[in-house]
């Protein structure tokens, strides 16, 4: 059998019924829409609309914060970032930093205020780390490898806010 040779299955595709072609063929004039209206004119569509009835998206409480100011950290687990290490991706006799991590692919750095290291593998290599943000469990397990991590300053949120 041949590529040209493929076809369906007899019956597989029906052919689509032409809309508004005279009223022989069973869906002329309003094309099968009724008669006026919003819904018989084109592009229109009526998501959560209830006829008139208050939408459940409206009679629902709304719960909860959301802080616009939020930032986001992309996270770093420990074992990748040995895992990294091992393949050669990072040199561990170096600081590694946010910028250099974005580098070798660990982390995307759009969208996002730094990065938070986390405490998920282990780390074998004594190495100093600058990072955004990191779990104490993190911190610790870098230490106890004969490492440091250095947590840059505006991300601990002591600072004072910026005067308007």
């Amino acid at each position: 059998m041949l590529l040209n040779e493929l076809r369906d299955n007899p019956g597989a595709r029906r052919r689509a019924k032409r809309l508004g072609r005279g009223i022989g063929s069973g869906k002329g004039k309003t094309s099968g829409k009724g008669v006026k209206g919003q819904k018989a004119r084109e592009g229109v569509a009526l998501n959560g609309f209830e006829g008139g009835q208050l939408p459940i998206y409206r009679r629902l409480p709304k719960r909860g914060f959301v802080n616009i100011f939020r930032k986001s950290y992309a996270p770093l687990n420990l074992g990748r970032l040995q895992k990294a290490i091992n393949e050669g991706r990072i040199d561990a006799t170096q600081p590694i930093t946010e910028a250099l991590l974005a580098a070798a692919g660990l982390v995307r750095m759009s969208g996002v205020a730094g990065v938070r290291l986390l405490a998920e593998g282990a780390i074998t290599q004594a190495v100093t780390i600058k990072v955004s943000g990191a779990s104490a469990a993190a911190i610790e397990r870098v230490a106890a490898a004969g490492g440091q991590v250095e947590v840059s300053a505006s991300a601990s949120g002591n600072e004072a806010p910026a005067p308007r």
